[in-house]
């Protein structure tokens, strides 16, 4: 699909990233295309998966979530049904905003924001470690972020 993108395409998302509130008014004028054009090319970027959604960037530190950590997990045993589980628990986990499997030594990944270090202390103990397919979890808490700002490189 790369290859399908034109300049006006990559503009779009370019900009869509930076501000997705914006109206397709506003971005035509942006980027040298009349609303009725960008409409029909943002509708095609929607339809064919390119914007998988629209959302507002939520500061954690002003909701009271001040801690974020890097949760690496190790699953014991290796089979399609242990990883099956530990996906599902993991996709209803609101306090996980991403999950990554991963080559080498950890399995998965976990980017977890939570309120504080007890609140952290309860999903590694009460949910990741005592998971039948669970055999190890290593946590590092974020002490500063540098960047979070999520934008593609176009």
């Amino acid at each position: 699909m790369s290859g399908a993108f034109d300049g006006f395409d990559l503009k779009i998302l370019r900009v869509l990233q930076e501000n997705a509130a914006l109206t397709n008014q506003e971005i035509g004028e942006k980027i040298g295309l009349s609303a009725s054009q960008l409409s029909r090319r943002r509708q095609k970027l929607e339809q064919d998966g390119v914007i998988r959604r629209y959302r507002a960037s939520l500061d954690p530190d002003a909701l009271g979530l001040g801690v974020t950590a890097y949760v690496g997990v190790t699953l014991g045993a290796h089979s399609r049904e242990n990883a099956r589980r530990f996906r599902e628990m993991v996709t209803t986990m609101p306090e996980v905003q991403e999950a990554h499997t991963l080559t080498g030594d950890v399995d998965y990944m976990l980017k977890v924001v939570v309120k504080d270090l007890k609140a952290l202390g309860r999903i590694i103990n009460d949910e990741l470690l005592p998971h039948d397919a669970v055999q190890n979890v290593r946590s590092s808490i974020a002490m500063e972020t540098l960047k979070d700002d999520n934008l593609l490189p176009l």
